[in-house]
């Protein structure tokens, strides 16, 4: 269960909070960052960093839709191998 509900924060999470969102740890987080996969800036101190919100939102999303391109990607690749029924090769389309 997440511990930072997005009433408990304001418009930029830390490292920390973000790593908990995701369920990873914060070293994750920061080579997501650093990696420049996730955007964030970077505040105070050097590797201070912040993520905002609306952004880890989206890079969430971003991260759905991977899985489900891969999904079909993989199912069509399958689609087009030959079965092989009772020592015969059937291939797509035959009847």
């Amino acid at each position: 269960m997440d511990t930072v509900s997005s009433d408990s924060v304001g418009r930029f999470l830390t490292v920390a909070d973000t790593a908990d969102i995701l369920n990873v740890s914060p070293a994750d987080v920061v080579e997501l960052v650093r990696s420049a996969e996730l955007p964030a800036i970077s505040v105070g101190s050097p590797g201070r960093w912040r993520i905002e919100r609306t952004v880890l939102e989206a890079y969430i999303e971003t991260k759905y839709e991977e899985t489900r391109r891969m999904g079909l990607w993989q199912e069509s690749d399958l689609a087009s191998l030959p079965e092989v029924s009772d020592g015969a090769i059937r291939r797509p389309g035959d009847s």
